[in-house]
């Protein structure tokens, strides 16, 4: 690890201290049982099997999210169509759920493969909006997120919705579209593992390959990237095309691993959970699954401190807000590590200094060289010496300036 990453390492401990430090204060002043509380938001998650599996089943779409946003800000574009990816992708996993009929091995891919395409197209269009247009994508994309989520609804209004229920739902989803529970009693589900295969693959994508060069060089550098014959508008148009169809996999393992039925009435804003996830994994798709079992471990430990305790479960939004802040503020710790850097540059120059003295100059190597290899020349007339004789003015003149002295 170098010394950046363990800086970085170090100010997001720090920063973590210091937001859940500051949580803890406030607990102490509104609660009247501050301990319980305190214990409860902490090894909470830790009282039960079910309640530890729940922050996988719970970080598994934030994990999603994570990693579509996080190469959207990579390649220096802030599109958030990844809310409409997931919704939209979500309501057609619930048509191909009830409507489609195909065995269990193969519902499943084929609504995955479905939903990722679906995604994929949603996503390009802030892309091409901008690349012919000139727009923002930032704009587009959060005008289309509200297009797309009202056009869901009616979707699921019209043709899909189950009219004997009390409230907005769906019909049921056929069984063999169900994604299996892995652990008996929980809700983690396959869809955990394919999040973190996609976590994988992705790293691997970024930093192993020709285009996650180019995507992260366009994205720190467009104007360089430019010069040197990066197609800008095809990273641009790539990457978002790839966030979608993440995100669209993301609304799909969701569907079929947490629900028997769309009830969907509101956003769920998985994409604003993907925003932090990726500040906090600073867009590395390695440390996305990382960011989001941490983020999941909290809002387990807080809902069930709203449950057995005086403190409401909002307090979660406090412990991010304080952490977003501190991780993203530059100032936080710049001081220290810019005295860090200097010292490491002056260490850097004492080493170096001594080593360059120790190395004798030439003109002061070469009369010893002389010494050593005149033995040598003596006992063996032939060998020649390698250095020219060079006939100077002051060596003509030193015979002619003996007879001078001669004779007067």
């Amino acid at each position: 690890m170098s010394s950046k990453q363990q800086f970085q390492l170090f100010r997001f401990i720090l920063a973590l201290g210091i937001s859940l430090g500051i949580s803890m204060l406030i607990i102490f002043l509104v609660s009247k049982e501050p301990w319980t509380a305190i214990s409860y938001l902490l090894l909470g998650p830790f009282g039960s099997m079910r309640h530890f599996l729940s922050i996988f089943a719970q970080a598994t779409p934030l994990i999603f999210t994570g990693l579509a946003l996080s190469l959207c800000f990579k390649s220096g574009n802030f599109s958030m169509i990844t809310d409409a990816c997931l919704y939209i992708s979500a309501v057609l996993t619930a048509a191909l759920a009830i409507r489609l009929s195909l065995p269990f091995p193969l519902h499943p891919l084929v609504i995955l493969l479905l939903a990722a395409v679906m995604g994929g197209i949603i996503g390009s269009l802030p892309a091409l909006a901008k690349l012919y247009f000139k727009a923002n994508e930032l704009v587009t994309s959060l005008m289309l997120n509200y297009v797309f989520f009202y056009l869901g609804l009616f979707t699921i209004s019209k043709y899909f919705a189950d009219r004997e229920a009390g409230t907005f739902a769906s019909l049921k989803y056929a069984k063999t579209a169900v994604l299996p529970i892995l652990v008996k009693g929980s809700k983690l589900h396959l869809g955990f593992f394919l999040a973190l295969l996609l976590a994988v693959l992705f790293s691997i994508l970024l930093y192993k390959t020709r285009f996650g060069y180019e995507l992260r060089l366009s994205g720190s550098n467009p104007s360089f990237a430019k010069m040197v014959g990066i197609s800008s508008s095809k990273v641009i148009l790539l990457t978002q095309v790839l966030a979608g169809m993440v995100a669209g996999l993301g609304g799909a393992v969701e569907q079929m691993g947490m629900y028997q039925r769309f009830n969907w009435q509101e956003s769920p804003s998985y994409a604003w959970d993907g925003v932090i996830i990726a500040i906090l994994s600073r867009n590395n798709p390695a440390l996305v699954p990382f960011s989001a079992l941490f983020l999941a471990y909290i809002r387990v430990g807080a809902d069930i401190m709203s449950r057995k305790s005086d403190v409401q479960n909002e307090l979660v939004a406090l412990i991010q807000a304080l952490l977003i802040l501190f991780v993203t503020a530059e100032a936080f710790l710049a001081g220290w590590e810019h005295r860090r850097e200097v010292k490491e540059s002056l260490a850097t120059v004492d080493t170096a200094l001594p080593a360059a003295a120790s190395t004798k100059p030439a003109a002061e190597t070469e009369p010893e060289a002389e010494a050593m290899a005149a033995p040598v020349a003596e006992s063996n007339p032939t060998v020649v010496s390698a250095k020219p004789t060079v006939e100077t003015e002051s060596t003509a003149s030193a015979p002619l300036s003996k007879s001078g002295k001669e004779e007067a």
